[in-house]
């Protein structure tokens, strides 16, 4: 294993540059199967004016020989309450980040943002073609329809 979090006491990271994304092994390095993280209640900063910014995301990702530590995971999230980036970067970053510390296979992430000032925005990014063999299901989030 390849941990710094997992089973100790944790501080909050206090932006995501520091927090640490630790990694354990794949149990089934030899197949594709896909592996989902659901976050809800994701909180981040309006880089202009400093105000909250919710969304939910989903991650899909096909391991090869790592998986994300789920912990550590949730910590890297919790690290953005305070840190200030427009939708687009905050949700690649987090995608990118995943990748660094994975080498996944395949990886994509929706962020299903909440309406600021009447818009909201929805932005998605994948590594490529999922796997052939890969049952993919739908995120599950649907679009912003506001109280109707």
């Amino acid at each position: 294993m390849d941990t710094s979090v997992l089973g100790r006491p944790a501080e909050m990271p206090l932006d995501p540059a520091s927090a640490v994304l630790d990694r354990v092994p794949n149990p089934h390095p030899d197949i594709d199967y896909l592996i989902r993280f659901t976050v809800p209640e994701f909180t981040a900063l309006c880089p202009s004016t400093g105000q909250p910014d919710f969304a939910h995301l989903v991650i899909d990702y096909v391991a090869d020989q790592w998986m994300i530590e789920s912990k550590s995971l949730k910590l890297f999230m919790f690290s953005y309450r305070n840190h200030g980036a427009f939708h687009e970067a905050t949700t690649v970053e987090i995608a990118k980040r995943l990748v660094e510390a994975l080498a996944p296979r395949w990886l994509r992430i929706g962020g299903y943002w909440y309406p600021r000032g009447g818009i909201p925005i929805d932005v998605f990014w994948q590594t490529g073609a999922a796997p052939a063999t890969l049952w993919l299901p739908e995120q599950g989030v649907p679009g912003y329809r506001g109280r109707g």
